[in-house]
């Protein structure tokens, strides 16, 4: 499918670093410990701003699904309906990453399959990342 070449921002570019380096980070609160995603100026637990940032293993769970039909996103028109699936981290299944599942046909999606990070050139030494099924 086509990708958008992410613009990281002050606040997301050291999870975009990581990704070009084929490493999926999350912040971590130095203060309380917890880990969060999408990436926040302060924790979401306990506010504080002293966040770091923790490189998690890849892996994750498949939650839930949706079938996109209608996209509003133009880049994604010539590919529907396509699915988007809800992948728990690992290491904190409150954390969510949204994933089309490379390869996987609509509606098909394996809810409770395990899966892993992977990455793709959208531009010269730009990468976003994305999830597959294990088998």
């Amino acid at each position: 499918m086509p990708r958008q070449v992410p613009i990281p921002d002050d606040l997301t570019k050291p999870f975009w670093d990581a990704i070009n380096e084929r490493r999926l980070v999350v912040q971590s609160c130095t203060d309380c410990g917890t880990l969060q995603y999408p990436p926040r100026p302060e924790c979401q637990d306990c506010g504080s701003g002293n966040l770091g940032w923790k490189e998690t293993n890849g892996r994750g769970k498949v939650s839930g699904y949706i079938v996109i039909h209608d996209s509003r996103m133009k880049v994604w028109w010539a590919e529907q309906p396509y699915n988007v699936a809800v992948v728990q981290l690992e290491e904190d299944p409150t954390i969510n990453f949204f994933s089309n599942l490379p390869g996987t046909p609509v509606d098909d999606v394996p809810v409770g399959a395990s899966v892993e990070v992977m990455f793709e050139e959208v531009a010269p030494g730009k990468l976003v990342h994305d999830w597959r099924v294990l088998s």
